[in-house]
């Protein structure tokens, strides 16, 4: 899996934990360190005076220390005792990127959707990590504990994503007015899979190395999933115009969307295997966009 490296993670991690204690320390160190950031964010907005930003970030504080608590929970469960901090050692991903977190302090152009863009993105850093360990781990409870990892932090992208469309239309004062006129120009995700695979053998014709390689991977596989996402989602005609990245960013939401509001259990397994695979291929297509 060395996509992960180049596209999610700034840098390869130095080593894979060797025991579930060294597992637990990490996650509980990595889930500590996002807490204070978002706590550190909230109380300097509170001190500029922006309550809105103070509260959003307040909020995720408080949602990153519970994470906290519960992986001091499935330690004690599993092994009798809270993690140890001194396994913990090698330097950790950051959980929030510095130089993001002190332009939050100072931008005039934050606002709470953006903030939450960010702990979104954060999230899928923390996904990628764990999901990079359990490739690369040679013992199978190792493994088995970081794909529950991995699985724990995409529900938090999903729970994330849902609250930050809800500050994008509060922001913008969106509402649905004339979308029933506008129902025979719309498509599903099936034809922006399509498309999408179009646009990655584009990608691939000018790559060379591993990055074609992992570029033709990712094409096959999105001509894969769209079979299977035949009338799923309903996107406006015009996003098959876009660039990769938002037809990426546009599918990862409607399969969160579509898992989250599947009654269905086959259903819902199905739409959260491809919203998985649908946001590695996000961060993929972000790490070429950053190159």
């Amino acid at each position: 899996m060395p996509f992960l490296r180049t596209s999610l993670l700034s840098a390869e991690p130095g080593r894979v934990p060797k025991s579930l204690d060294e597992l637990f320390a990490l996650a509980h160190a990595m889930e500590q360190e996002a807490a204070n950031r978002y706590d550190d964010l909230a109380k300097e907005m509170r001190k500029q005076g922006k309550n809105d930003l103070a509260d959003v970030f307040a909020r995720l504080s408080s949602a990153e220390r519970e994470h906290v608590d519960s992986v001091a929970r499935w330690s004690q469960s599993r092994r009798g005792k809270v993690p140890d901090p001194v396994l913990v050692r090698w330097q950790t991903p950051e959980a929030i990127d510095a130089e993001v977190a002190a332009d939050a302090k100072t931008s005039r152009l934050m606002t709470p959707y953006r903030a939450l863009a960010m702990a979104v993105r954060n999230e899928e850093r923390a996904f990628a990590f764990w999901s990079y360990l359990a490739a690369y781990s040679d013992d199978p409870e190792i493994k088995r504990a970081s794909e529950a990892m991995a699985s724990e932090e995409l529900g938090h992208v999903a729970a994330l994503r849902k609250e930050r469309r809800r500050a994008y239309h509060r922001e913008h004062d969106q509402d649905s007015a004339g979308a029933s006129g506008t129902a025979a120009l719309q498509i599903d995700a099936r034809k922006l899979e399509l498309r999408l695979a179009d646009q990655l053998a584009d990608l691939e014709r000018h790559m060379s190395g591993p990055a074609a390689v992992r570029t033709r991977e990712l094409r096959d596989e999105t001509v894969r999933m769209a079979d299977a996402a035949a009338d799923v989602g309903r996107f406006p005609v015009s996003l098959a115009g876009k660039g990769s990245l938002e037809i990426a960013e546009a599918l990862v939401d409607t399969y969160l969307d579509g898992a989250e509001r599947s009654n269905d259990a086959a259903r819902t397994e199905v739409l959260q295997q491809m919203a998985e695979r649908a946001i590695a291929r996000l961060a993929w297509l972000r790490s070429l966009s950053a190159d």
